[in-house]
């Protein structure tokens, strides 16, 4: 029997919540299949749930994987510098600084990233990560009846936000509560930015 097909993203995701009750789920890819490329995923106050994606190809293969209930194809662009990131994104601008690394970001970054970037290791730690962060998970079952697996390396807290969704100022920095309801587990309810690899395999035809 052949192996699903399996796509690799690598580089970050941060997850942060605002006082005006937006969430967001910030993914910056440098390596991935479809070359570099950011995307933002947005939960509003009301429970709406938006993808703004760079590309038709992109948006459709991240649509495939979780759910929203409205996708737009827009320029998305990331800007760091030191500890400050600037993301662009249609009609949001957001901006966040990433502070300290606790003790879970010093524990990952512990595990060699060959071992932590492996789907067998996600599933082993799977259940110590849902003890440890509720909400969050490391495997599951995702849309369009695909699986995938987060290999986490590293995690900073962001200690500071701003920015303008719609022409509406989002306030400061919050927690990520309620939970995002993108896909089968949320980011951490404490603003985190997780270096990852992230596999989706894909069901077989």
């Amino acid at each position: 029997m052949s192996k699903s097909p399996c796509f690799s993203f690598d580089g970050w995701i941060a997850g942060l919540g605002t006082t005006s009750g937006t969430r967001f789920v910030v993914g910056h890819w440098p390596r991935s299949p479809f070359d570099a490329f950011s995307d933002v995923m947005v939960e509003k106050g009301d429970g709406e749930r938006v993808l703004l994606a760079p590309s038709e190809r992109i948006a459709e293969f991240i649509a495939g994987t979780y759910v929203f209930d409205a996708v737009h194809v827009v320029p998305v662009d990331v800007d760091i510098t030191a500890d400050t990131w600037r993301v662009s994104a249609g009609p949001l601008r957001l901006r966040f600084t990433t502070g300290a690394r606790p003790l879970v970001g010093r524990l990952l970054r512990a595990v060699p990233a060959r071992l932590a970037r492996r789907p067998a290791w996600a599933a082993l730690i799977d259940h110590p990560v849902r003890l440890l962060m509720p909400g969050v998970r490391t495997r599951g079952s995702a849309g369009g009846n695909r699986r995938e697996w987060y290999g986490a390396q590293d995690l900073h807290a962001i200690s500071s936000a701003s920015g303008v969704l719609e022409d509406t100022d989002l306030g400061a920095l919050a927690a990520v509560d309620p939970p995002v309801r993108f896909g089968f587990g949320s980011t951490p309810r404490a603003p985190a930015l997780t270096r990852v690899t992230t596999t989706v395999a894909l069901s077989r035809s």
